[in-house]
């Protein structure tokens, strides 16, 4: 069986703060880094072939930690980057709320509508993310493990494209990823199925 694993990056000062981060280019916090240290001893024990991360700050010095402990080269690819949030960069849940009604109201509704006006809507994302996976797939060998280093909605939309799933259905079935923890997908032979979610270090917890 081929496994690849989804990771989310560690914690920032913008997650702890409520921040809506996009593709804003911000660094681990000292927590976050702590987090990153800690579940990349936990991913080396499963001796990953591969190391793939998105370009953004702060996924590439987690993906860091984990080339340290393993001896893999991170190979960077801004596709794996988080959703383009357009104008909500920057700001705060209640900021978003409070200027940007009728879009959240939408989001509320199920509708994939462009986050922040000028930004990507999930099926943009999904798209780019799913074309990272398929490309990686295809030269993964069997019995063999790969990490996908990225960001909490930008895991969550490729975990539903790769199993069929409604993004929205999926974001109500399981909660968001959480800093520094990932999902596992196996491959089998009816497809790939989703064999652990919001796996992380037990020092790694938190959003």
């Amino acid at each position: 069986m081929r496994r690849v694993l989804i990771w989310r990056h560690g914690e920032t000062e913008q997650n702890a703060a409520g921040i809506y981060q996009g593709q804003l280019d911000t660094s681990l916090s000292a927590r976050g880094r702590e987090q990153a240290a800690t579940a990349a001893q936990l991913l080396a024990q499963r001796s990953p072939a591969r190391l793939v991360a998105s370009d953004l700050t702060r996924a590439a010095t987690t993906a860091a930690a984990l080339a340290s402990a393993s001896g893999l080269t991170v190979e960077p690819d801004r596709r794996l980057r988080e959703i383009d949030v357009g104008r909500w960069q920057g700001l705060t849940h209640p900021e978003v709320r409070a200027r940007f009604p009728e879009l959240q109201a939408e989001l509320e509704q199920g509708q994939d509508v462009r986050r922040g006006e000028t930004g990507e809507r999930v099926r943009d994302v999904a798209r780019r993310m799913r074309a990272v996976f398929d490309e990686v797939v295809a030269t993964q060998e069997q019995d063999s493990t790969v990490v996908l280093a990225s960001h909490g909605l930008a895991s969550r939309a490729l975990v539903a494209d790769v199993l069929g799933m409604d993004f929205t259905r999926l974001t109500q079935a399981l909660v968001g990823l959480h800093n520094c923890h990932w999902a596992e997908l196996v491959e089998h032979d009816i497809g790939w199925r989703l064999d652990a979610w919001n796996t992380g270090a037990p020092a790694a917890t938190g959003r």
